[in-house]
């Protein structure tokens, strides 16, 4: 039996003044309240007039899936604006501020970064005096148009920016970000964003050990002397250079242990001492092929660390810095780094910043309001607990916020919301 309610019967109107697009919002906006996005930013961010509200309404429309500029008039429709604590700016007026920013203004808005960092991690998203490992790595941000300031094209032959990224492995909240231009080499100003990075995580409340993983573009001693000044263990791909292919060639056949891997394949593991203290663990691969070959061959994955265990499991571990492609995706197309908006390099610096912010506004949703410990996928937060429609009524001198019945999650929902309000006392 055809249904009934054929959509092509429906009649459409655009009239409603008191409805919310994303209306999970409420949740991002309680948070944001409770850490301060709109004053600090009014406070440390010298880019007049009213910059808190303009970086908050940055902010929010990349925690609601901005990719554009353009994107933040969403926030204008309906009764949106009244689900979040501030004034909603237009989007030509967000184009003129990010515009009028240069470096050291997108470094006063890394303080707001870094201030919202300290306050969650201080309400009990951070790891306090647990031991916590970062990931460091750098990133292509692809642009198409002739008129990107900085943009130029790097060693993936892409053109755009290649900014520098630092994550904290087990939640994938971005800690620091260095946005460069596209020319730059991977370990271009290493040292110094390693030292940074430290120094705020510090600052923000850590005190435990804290482990640096990091891939070969940051294999320098610069890099490791940065470590050991802040007391840091790192884990670092090591280049095949002509000392590190000696060294693995001297590792004796006797001290290759075999490991789990792929069933199309076999591996072993070794170490070896390399130069000024340095632990060199090698992992030796060896794939099967379906022709079977006269004289195999192995492949080679060496790192250099001064941490101390096992060097089977310091393999293992080190592998796991493949995590922090996932923090990077999710940055890119959950909040929104997957374009630069704007020709101007400051205006494209102060985006990177909003959008790690965005980034872990929803890993904090998380862990503060929805109690979700470990990493997640900003995709599946947002169909969840942010885009879902509302309606705004007045009544007995209060707002209402209706939500659709049967949502299902909306026990979790409101759980989250009460735990949020919460933080406020």
């Amino acid at each position: 039996m055809p249904f009934s309610h054929s959509p092509s019967r429906l009649s459409v109107m655009f009239d409603d003044d008191h409805a919310v697009a994303d209306a999970g919002l409420a949740l991002v906006s309680v948070l944001s309240e409770v850490l301060g996005l709109e004053v600090l930013a009014e406070e440390l961010v010298d880019v007049h007039p009213f910059p808190g509200r303009r970086v908050a309404t940055l902010v929010h429309a990349m925690v609601a899936g901005a990719q554009c500029i353009d994107d933040a008039d969403l926030l204008r429709s309906g009764s949106t604006a009244e689900v979040l604590a501030h004034k909603v700016m237009a989007p030509s007026t967000l184009g003129t501020f990010l515009r009028a920013f240069s470096f050291g203004h997108v470094r006063q808005l890394d303080k707001v970064s870094e201030a919202m960092l300290t306050r969650a991690w201080s309400l009990g998203a951070g790891p306090g005096s647990e031991p916590m490992t970062i990931d460091v790595d750098s990133t292509i941000c692809p642009v198409y148009g002739h008129d990107k300031q900085g943009a130029s094209f790097g060693y993936t032959k892409v053109l755009g920016y290649h900014p520098l990224v630092g994550t904290r492995a087990d939640t994938g909240e971005v800690l620091h970000v260095r946005f460069r231009k596209g020319s730059a080499g991977s370990g271009r100003g290493a040292e110094r964003f390693v030292r940074e990075l430290v120094g705020r995580v510090r600052r923000a409340g850590s005190t435990g050990p804290i482990t640096l993983r990091a891939d070969s573009g940051f294999y320098s001693r610069h890099v490791i002397k940065a470590c050991r000044d802040h007391k840091v263990s790192y884990s670092i791909t090591a280049k095949q250079d002509p000392a590190v292919k000696r060294a693995i060639e001297a590792i004796d056949e006797k001290a290759w242990i075999p490991i789990d891997y792929t069933d199309a394949g076999e591996a072993w593991v070794a170490e070896t001492t390399y130069g000024d203290g340095h632990r060199l663990v090698v992992r030796r691969t060896r794939l099967y092929d379906p022709q079977p070959v006269l004289f195999p061959t192995f492949r080679y994955h060496a790192f250099i660390t001064d941490r101390v265990g096992d060097a089977v499991l310091l393999d293992a571990d080190h592998r796991r810095h493949a995590v922090v492609e996932l923090a990077i995706r999710d940055l890119k197309e959950g909040s929104g780094l997957s374009h630069c908006p704007s020709g101007r390099f400051g205006a494209n610096g102060a985006w990177a910043v909003c959008a790690t912010i965005a980034h872990n506004l929803i890993r904090w949703l998380g862990s503060l309001g929805l109690h979700i410990h470990g990493p997640l996928v900003v995709k599946t937060i947002r169909r969840r607990f942010l885009s879902l429609p509302g309606r705004m009524t007045r009544g007995a001198r209060r707002r209402r916020l209706h939500l659709p019945t049967n949502w299902p999650w909306a026990g979790q929902w409101t759980a989250c919301f009460e735990r949020l309000c919460a933080l406020r006392t």
